[in-house]
């Protein structure tokens, strides 16, 4: 098993891509540590990862707040004995231009993207300086290109871009690689409410963005979730400060 006794803390785990990457390294060994803000979809998951055969703990938890980042932290290390993978996945999906978002539009998404990412790992790191492992972020090609109504949540995945190669080069000194994941249109419980608010129907969003990605089709988050287990796994440990592209080739345009 490509992840056997490894400890990961997974963040927003309790839907989409995050429940992807916690079924995904269940099934290659990892001891998990779940986190949602959503005690329901954390519980639901924990039963999921558990009828798999893995151990694992869930924590409820708000990642943009620092004392709820230091407990989940605490929490993994109490339960398993130290902390090898961290995943950032936790997300606020905010999506407004610079002339219709406000101050609490702007605190919201960069308290989880942002803020949340930097917290979730400076509480995790402390716990993983003797052996080193790695970080997963999961930023956006919204990260990397611009969208008309998105200067809010481009933003912030661009921010997460640049900090993750600013971690890389901080951590490198305690074999702590970190490295981010780009996911292009993931069909998942977020793509409904974005296309709930587009008036459209699934089959509409679908045939307007599918054509957007070379591939001509829409992600699917396990897709996203085995190059996080990649990018975890000792299969990448010459790869640090990299961002991951799993956008069916949509930024190639």
């Amino acid at each position: 098993m490509r992840l056997a006794d490894k400890v990961a803390i997974v963040t927003g785990a309790g839907a989409g891509i995050g429940e992807a990457i916690a079924i995904r390294f269940a099934e290659e060994g990892a001891r998990l540590v779940l986190n949602d803000i959503s005690e329901p979809a954390g519980q639901a998951l924990l039963k999921k990862i558990t009828a798999l055969g893995a151990k694992a703990i869930f924590v409820a938890a708000d990642v943009s707040k620092e004392a709820d980042d230091r407990r989940m932290a605490d929490s993994a290390a109490q339960a398993f004995g130290g902390i090898d993978i961290v995943v950032n996945n936790a997300a606020d999906f905010t999506q407004k231009s610079v002339e219709a978002a406000d101050t609490r539009d702007w605190e919201k998404v960069l308290g989880v993207n942002v803020i949340g990412t930097a917290l979730v790992s400076k509480f995790a790191i402390a716990h993983m300086k003797a052996k080193g492992g790695s970080i997963v972020n999961i930023a956006s090609m919204s990260g990397i290109i611009s969208q008309p109504d998105f200067a809010t949540y481009n933003s912030s995945k661009g921010a997460v871009l640049t900090m993750t190669k600013c971690m890389a080069l901080d951590l490198a000194r305690y074999s702590i690689r970190v490295n981010s994941i780009c996911p292009g249109c993931i069909v998942t419980s977020a793509s409904y409410r974005e296309i709930e608010r587009l008036g459209l129907t699934f089959e509409q969003w679908r045939d307007r963005m599918a054509p957007l990605h070379i591939l001509n089709r829409l992600g699917e988050p396990r897709e996203v979730a085995n190059a996080a287990l990649f990018l975890a796994s000792d299969e990448s440990s010459f790869i640090t400060a990299t961002h991951l592209m799993v956008d069916g080739g949509y930024t190639a345009r």
